[in-house]
């Protein structure tokens, strides 16, 4: 130091800021830390997929395909020829029986039929045949059925059937394509006479006539009848119906139905049918 002068002072130094700590390493997620919201939502989605499975996995044996939301989906299978299907021909080979019917009425509305009507729970849509017609609750189940597209059936697959069934008609195909109801009337009663040979016991009769009716939508006809047969040794009725439908091509579509006197409360399903068959 030097006299006379006054002591120099020192600069001022600011402190530097103090270093964060780092943070601690990441801990694993346990159950507990997890929301209770996202438990709930994983849940729900594992639940709605286990329920789609399920349902496909029951249902899948089920059945036509519809391409409407509100319709019922069957799956079909084709009708066998009738080359190779002897029972799908409508007339008699040289072993059987001719099969004698009454004469057929030109105009007949069938009459309102005893029983409580099934619930209609959507549509059958039956592609093969080119016609749709109302699906039943149970105790119908809609299954494969050959010689037919579709089926809905009540109890065991055994004669006397108790039978909702559709194809194309069985027999030959007409040389041009009907034009009158007369036409159809007459391929509708070879279509009966089919059903009488095929879907109830040897020496079954056709007994009466209960309609004889233009179908609701498009070209065809609708035939109505009652058949008694003999079985387990006892005299026994059943209610019928046929319907001939015009689907565009030389041979129309057939639905058929026959209900024995055992499922006698489901005879009023009968007129659902002959209301609501439609073409497609």
């Amino acid at each position: 130091m030097r006299v006379g002068h006054p002591p120099q002072q020192q600069p001022y130094m600011q402190p530097l800021p103090p270093v964060p700590p780092l943070p601690p390493p990441p801990r694993a997620r346990r159950l507990g830390d997890i929301p209770i919201r996202a438990i709930y939502l994983v849940g729900a989605i594992l639940g709605t997929v286990l329920a789609v499975l399920l349902v496909f996995v029951v249902f899948r044996g089920d059945v036509p395909a519809n391409q409407q939301s509100d319709e019922q989906i069957i799956p079909v299978a084709p009708v066998p020829s009738v080359s190779v299907t002897p029972t799908a021909s409508a007339s008699p080979t040289p072993t059987e029986t001719p099969i004698v019917l009454p004469p057929v009425p030109e105009s007949k509305k069938l009459a309102t039929l005893s029983g409580t009507a099934s619930l209609v729970t959507g549509t059958i849509t039956d592609k093969n045949s080119g016609i749709s017609y109302p699906r039943l609750a149970s105790p119908w189940k809609a299954k494969s059925f050959p010689p037919f597209s579709v089926a809905q059936r009540i109890g065991k697959v055994a004669v006397p059937h108790t039978v909702i069934a559709s194809a194309m008609y069985p027999g030959d195909s007409p040389e041009k394509k009907p034009s009158t109801n007369a036409d159809y009337r007459e391929i509708a009663t070879q279509a009966a006479r089919w059903t009488i040979r095929t879907q109830y016991p040897a020496g079954a009769k056709l007994d009466e006539w209960t309609a004889s009716q233009k179908v609701p939508l498009g070209k065809g006809w609708t035939l109505g009848y009652k058949v008694t047969y003999t079985f387990g040794g006892k005299e026994q009725e059943a209610q019928a119906m046929v319907t001939i439908v015009e689907v565009g091509k030389t041979k129309p579509a057939m639905l058929m139905a026959s209900i024995p006197e055992t499922n006698k409360t489901r005879w009023r399903d009968l007129n659902t049918l002959v209301q609501q068959v439609r073409p497609l």
